[in-house]
C-alpha cells in the first residue's frame, strides 16, 4: 500500500487532543494510535496497558504491528530511541529543526529517530487497513522531526484550548489507570503551563510557515459543533466519508468503540456513549490570582487564537483570530 497519511494531533497537553483522537479514530480509513512518542518506554519497555485493556505485548494489534515494523518489539533498542529523542526532539531544538537545511550529523540523527515512527505508522496502517494513522503525541518538537522524513506524509491538526482551562487542568490530581493507580499524570503550576502554552502554540504557527499542512482547531469550537468540525478534519486528512460515516457522532455525544491507543489521557479507555460538553470548571475553581496571571502571560497569543475578554469565548466572525474553513487562523501570523 502507499505510505499512510500521518495526522499528528499537536498542542499542549490537557487541550482535548485525546477526545479529538477518539472521535477521528472512528472514521473509516483512520486508525488511532495514541501518543506514539511515549510508546517506546511505557509500552515496548514497561508493557503498560493498551486502550483495549490488554498489556501492550499481549495486544494482538500491537503484536502484529511490532512484527511487521521491526520483526518483533524485542528487536527495538529502546535505549537508542531515547538517546536519539534526547539529542534531537526537544523544544529548544525547534529553531534548528525549522531551518531549510540541517547539518549532516543532526540530519542523520533526525532521520534515524523519525524512521522508528515511520516504520510504526506504516505497519499500523497495514494491520488496520487504514489510509491514515492518528498520532496524538502533541509534541511540537516531534512534528519538526517528522517533517524531515521522506516516507512520512505529515499533516498536523493543531488543537488549541483556552489557556486558563488548560492551566487549571494541569493542577488536577489524575491517576494513570494503565499503572493500576501506582502513578499519577504530571502536574504543572499555572505559571509553567501558561509559558508552555505560549511556546507550543507558537511553534505550530512556525511549522505552518515551514510548509507543513496545519489545520487549527479550537477545542471549544469542536465541542460546539463536533459534526462540522470532524467533517473539516476529514477533508484535511483526505478521508472519504461515505453514507453513515458520522452516524456515531451527534451534536452532544459520540459513540466510541474499543481503541488501541498506546498511551495518553485516561479517557482513551472509555467506550460506549460519551457526552460532548464544555468543562468550564476553571472559571470557579482556578483561584482568581492564578487566573489573572495566566491571562496576562498568554494574552497576546490567546487573542491571536480568538480568545477575547474574561469569559474566554472564541472570537466571533469578523473579529481578529477568526478561523477559516481550511483551519487557517487569521491572527496566526502574529503567533
Amino acid at each position: 500500500m502507499n505510505q499512510p497519511r500521518v495526522i499528528l494531533l499537536g498542542g499542549l497537553g490537557r487541550s482535548g487532543t485525546t477526545l479529538v483522537e477518539r472521535v477521528l479514530g472512528e472514521l473509516p480509513g483512520a486508525a488511532a494510535l495514541g501518543e506514539v512518542v511515549h510508546l517506546w518506554r511505557r509500552d515496548v519497555r514497561d508493557n503498560e496497558r493498551c486502550a483495549c485493556n490488554q498489556r501492550f505485548h499481549d495486544c494482538p494489534f500491537w503484536h502484529e504491528v511490532g512484527g511487521l515494523a521491526f520483526g518483533g518489539w524485542e528487536r527495538v533498542d529502546v535505549a537508542r530511541v531515547e538517546a536519539l529523542q534526547g539529542a534531537v526532539e526537544r523544544t529548544r531544538f525547534i529553531p534548528r529543526l525549522g531551518r531549510a537545511t540541517l547539518p549532516a550529523a543532526l540530519r542523520s540523527d533526525v532521520l534515524e529517530y523519525a524512521g522508528y515512527y515511520a516504520r510504526v505508522y506504516r505497519a499500523a496502517a497495514k494491520v488496520a487497513s487504514a489510509s491514515a494513522v492518528i498520532d496524538s503525541s502533541k509534541h511540537s518538537s516531534l512534528a519538526f522531526c517528522l517533517r524531515w522524513h521522506p516516507d512520512i506524509d505529515l499533516r498536523v491538526v493543531h488543537v488549541v484550548r483556552d489557556a486558563r482551562a488548560v492551566a487549571y487542568s494541569w493542577t488536577k490530581q489524575v491517576a494513570r489507570p494503565e499503572t493500576d493507580g501506582a502513578e499519577e499524570m504530571t502536574r504543572y503550576s499555572p505559571t509553567r503551563s501558561a509559558l508552555l502554552w505560549d511556546v507550543h502554540n507558537a511553534a505550530f504557527g512556525m511549522l505552518r510557515r515551514r510548509g507543513v499542512p496545519v489545520h487549527t482547531l479550537r477545542y471549544e469550537d469542536f465541542l460546539a459543533d463536533p459534526v462540522s468540525r470532524t467533517r473539516e478534519i476529514a477533508a484535511f486528512a483526505d478521508l472519504d466519508l461515505g453514507p453513515g460515516a458520522l452516524d456515531f457522532l451527534g451534536t452532544d455525544h459520540a459513540d466510541l468503540g474499543v481503541a488501541h491507543s498506546a498511551a495518553g489521557n485516561p479517557m482513551r479507555f472509555r467506550t460506549g456513549r460519551i457526552t460532548l460538553a464544555r468543562d468550564d470548571e476553571w472559571r470557579t475553581r482556578l483561584p482568581s490570582g492564578q487566573r489573572r496571571l495566566v491571562s496576562a502571560v498568554t494574552a497576546p497569543v490567546r487573542r491571536g487564537y480568538g480568545y477575547r475578554g474574561r469569559d474566554g469565548q472564541p472570537g466571533q466572525d469578523g473579529q481578529r483570530g477568526q478561523l477559516g474553513r481550511d483551519g487557517q487562523l487569521s491572527g496566526e501570523s502574529r503567533v
